[in-house]
Order: structure tokens, then sequence, then C-alpha cells
């Protein structure tokens, strides 16, 4: 039972995550001028567009590995780094910066949301679902008295 309700959790954690990042980069796109603009507090004028394009681009990259089930675990891991680059950057942009309340531009303008310990500690907690992925793949888990790894067969199946 312990085992299905992980294989569960592990699933719920990589679709929901998926899901998330499919809305953030389409909310990126559909505001993409807005999102550009508060990436000017970054990097260079110069800069500002090709991160806006890379930021989205590792997003849909991080939800496709996620959908994908042989690379569901490398998208948990793409998917902890952006979660961790973004905490980081909010954390800096506060403590270290200094800066002003901004729009984060996570899902575009679509939902708002400040840049700060809100939006860090909200990409942490994000962590643990990414965490269930990567450690609890479901190829890893144990279900009814099967070992870990092996091929799982309904009764009378033959493989």
């Amino acid at each position: 039972m312990r085992g299905r309700l992980l294989l569960i959790l592990v699933h719920v954690s990589r679709f929901g995550l998926a899901a998330l990042f499919l809305f953030a980069a389409g909310a990126k796109l559909f505001t993409v001028r807005d999102f550009a603009a508060n990436l000017s507090n970054l990097v260079e004028a110069n800069w500002v567009w090709p991160a806006a394009f890379a930021v989205i681009a590792a997003e849909l990259v991080a939800a496709v590995l996620l959908l994908l089930p042989r690379t569901a675990r490398l998208g948990a891991l793409v998917s902890a780094l952006l979660l961790f680059g973004f905490a980081a950057y909010a954390l800096y942009y506060v403590y270290v910066l200094h800066g002003e309340p901004l729009e984060c531009g996570c899902f575009g303008r679509l939902i708002a949301s400040q840049l700060g310990v809100s939006t860090a500690l909200r990409n942490l907690a994000l962590l643990v679902p990414a965490a269930f992925v990567f450690f609890g793949k479901p190829g890893n888990v144990k279900v009814e008295g099967t070992p870990a790894g092996a091929p799982q067969t309904s009764p009378g199946q033959t493989l």
C-alpha cells in the first residue's frame, strides 16, 4: 500500500510540475515584452531577449522531460535547478540588490506575484515534488512484494 501511495505521489508530482512549467512558459510567451523588461534588472540590455527565451526554453524542456517516462528523473533535476535558480535570484534581488518591489513575471502578467522572499519560499517548496519524482521514480518503487526495478505483471500475464 505504501508503494502504491508513493507511486501516486510521484505521478502527481511529475505531471503537476510539468503543468506548472508549461503554464509558466506559456504565460511568459503571452506577455514576453513584460517578462523581458523584468529581466533587465538581472542582465545587460543586449542579453535581455536571449535570457528571456533561454528561461522559457528551459521551462519547456523541463516540462517535456517530465512528461516522458524515460526522462522524468532528468526532468526533475532540471526542474530542481530552475526552481533553485529562481529562488536564489529572488533572494539576491531583495537582499543584495535591495531592489524595489517588482512583479516577478513568473507567470507572465496572468498571476501577479512580487519578487521576494515569498517567491523564493514557493520555489523552494516546489523542490519537494521534484524530489518525489527524482527519488521515487516508478521503476524504483516496490509495489506489493515485487522487487524494486522488477517488471510488474498482473496474474496470468507474461513478459
